[in-house]
């Protein structure tokens, strides 16, 4: 059976921002000098600029204040966002696709919408979507399984009747654990994860261009 609701993550899924999104969290870490982690992109993925300062703050002691890292994220990533960031390979044609199926379509992201709407609007995708939302909406982070089903409670649909789409392997775990049918995407910044991906989701999309409904 067909799904009804497809429910995307934006950076790496849709957009192919992940260098930008990662520059701009290295970048408060190699200003300041502060040792990280070598997976630290994987893991900071899913918390969004809140959680990813708080992060800093309180484990990696980053010697900022929570509003002077947003401003740092804010200066390098902003102008991207609004101005150069694309789209990736397919993503139209699958979203005009899912559309003429019938599908309602949504995005569930960590960044914020200060980056987010304006990038879908230059794109002139914004409209495909019937809720643009950040896990700021949700209070909570893409790590935990509630963010998952409170969005397809919202919807008005059954969980069985969603499919998830996202670059991250964590959210894609996280998102399955809900109960959702999940699609690993395809990220160059993932790539060394992309076999425990393919484990992970329930289906895993090297592009957009041709993809099959679910």
């Amino acid at each position: 059976m067909n799904h009804s609701v497809y429910i995307f993550d934006f950076d790496g899924t849709l957009v192919d921002s992940m260098p930008a999104w990662s520059e701009k969290m290295l970048n408060i870490l190699r200003t300041t000098g502060t040792p990280y982690p070598a997976d630290v992109i994987k893991y900071i993925t899913t918390l969004g600029d809140a959680g990813t300062a708080k992060y800093f703050r309180d484990e990696l002691h980053v010697p900022l204040t929570i509003e002077e890292m947003y401003v740092m994220m804010d200066d390098y990533a902003l102008p991207r966002y609004r101005d150069v960031i694309p789209l990736k390979e397919g993503v139209r044609d699958y979203l005009t696709m899912l559309r003429e199926n019938g599908c309602s379509l949504h995005v569930l992201t960590a960044s914020p919408h200060k980056m987010v709407d304006p990038c879908l609007k230059r794109l002139g995708i914004y409209d495909l979507f019937g809720n643009v939302w950040s896990t700021d909406d949700f209070g909570m982070p893409k790590s935990d399984p509630a963010i998952y089903r409170e969005a397809v409670r919202k919807i008005g649909a059954e969980i069985t009747d969603a499919v998830f789409f996202d670059d991250n392997i964590n959210a894609v775990k996280t998102a399955r654990e809900a109960g959702l049918y999940t699609v690993g995407v395809y990220d160059a910044t993932g790539e060394d994860f992309a076999d425990e991906m393919k484990t992970a989701a329930n289906r895993y999309f090297s592009t957009f261009a041709g993809a099959p409904l679910l």
